[in-house]
């Protein structure tokens, strides 16, 4: 058992691209009308393979999508999803070099999990558990927050309620799902958690719960469709970001130019989008035109929120006159600051490519911390 006394484990880990791997594999399984299990590493120590929030399914037949520890014990964890399958009782799975099962299971990289196996809420007997999965399956679609506690099968035996998941929903003033006793506490931690981008297991009123973030998806925004725009969109797709690209020049947004295309390709002045677009921050922005007339508004309203990251092509000289510009346009010093000109990671670049490649390189060390 893990007593954490509302404490966070002494090892956590910013997740969370495992769970959106197999969202689109869940809503399809879901719309079969077929029960399946959905297992989540719930917990791991030193060299696991999988972090927390990693999940799979298992559906009848050995239906199985996704991984729990990239191959080491999923032959284990399917059996007893069957099990739980049939019987419609959770488990709380714990694998691990010292444990006399290491070998059998394939765990001899050095680590250890725990995983939380339970039949998948869409096919819960209680309506509230239902209820937070189509919650949940709102916030994805349209890209907004979430944070899930689940109790832990080995822990909460006393009682359905405390086998209902509580849904935490950052952006707004209600909850859905279980924990009635201490559910403030409960929000709190998860919020904490949310803001901090992990995962972890809490203890809320003598219950182990495990605390899932489904945090936005990132997003980046590209203010012109130059050459440098096609190899940053690849590289942004390949990391999981969803792209926009804002041109008022027809000249640049053929869709053709684009191997990967983005997200959204859009014809307009970027001042005309932004200031309907959610800015929040799980943006990122990067400015490539080298034309005041279309950074420069852009600018004026992506300094007004928080982003994570704002970088803007050019070099030292042109950066300089561009502060001097947005100062003069009366944007304070502590704002302008915040972009990075000559945006990308010094690696010195020279090809489209190169230059692209730097860029989304210190949208990543932003991501992580790093700038």
């Amino acid at each position: 058992m893990f007593r954490r006394n509302c404490k966070l484990p002494y090892r956590t880990f910013r997740s969370i691209k495992s769970m959106r791997d197999i969202w689109e594999d869940q809503l399809n399984w879901v719309n079969s009308g077929e029960a399946f299990v959905l297992a989540r590493v719930i917990r791991t120590w030193r060299s696991a393979p999988r972090k927390t929030g990693a999940g799979m399914l298992i559906g009848p037949g050995m239906k199985v999508t996704g991984s729990v520890s990239g191959g080491c014990i999923e032959g284990a964890v399917i059996e007893e999803a069957l099990e739980v399958l049939e019987t419609g009782r959770s488990l709380q799975l714990n694998y691990g070099v010292e444990d006399e099962l290491a070998l059998s299971v394939g765990l001899s990289c050095g680590g250890e999990v725990s995983v939380l196996v339970e039949k998948h809420w869409a096919f819960s007997d209680d309506p509230e558990t239902r209820k937070v999965w189509n919650k949940l399956q709102i916030c994805i679609k349209n890209n907004e927050p979430a944070v899930l506690l689940s109790p832990l099968a080995a822990e909460n035996k006393n009682g359905e309620e405390n086998r209902i998941p509580l849904l935490v929903l950052p952006n707004e003033d209600e909850n859905i799902g279980g924990i009635q006793n201490n559910r403030e506490i409960a929000t709190e931690l998860a919020l904490d958690l949310y803001d901090r981008r992990e995962n972890s297991i809490v203890e809320i009123d003598g219950k182990n719960f495990f605390i899932q973030v489904f945090p936005r998806q990132d997003q980046l925004l590209i203010i012109g469709a130059g050459h440098i725009t096609i190899p940053l969109v690849r590289f942004a797709k390949e990391l999981d970001f969803l792209t926009a690209v804002i041109d008022p020049r027809g000249v640049f947004t053929n869709p053709e130019r684009f191997d990967v295309p983005p997200d959204q390709l859009i014809r307009k002045w970027p001042d005309q989008v932004l200031n309907e677009w959610p800015l929040n921050e799980d943006t990122y922005a990067i400015l490539l035109t080298h034309d005041p007339k279309i950074d420069d508004p852009a600018l004026h309203i992506l300094l007004k929120h928080n982003l994570s990251y704002i970088g803007a092509l050019g070099s030292n000289r042109t950066h300089a006159k561009r502060c001097a510009r947005l100062e003069e346009a009366g944007i304070d010093k502590d704002s302008i600051k915040q972009i990075k000109g000559p945006a990308g990671a010094d690696i010195g670049a020279q090809t489209a490519a190169e230059i692209a490649l730097s860029m989304i390189a210190e949208v990543i060390a932003a991501k992580r911390g790093r700038l």
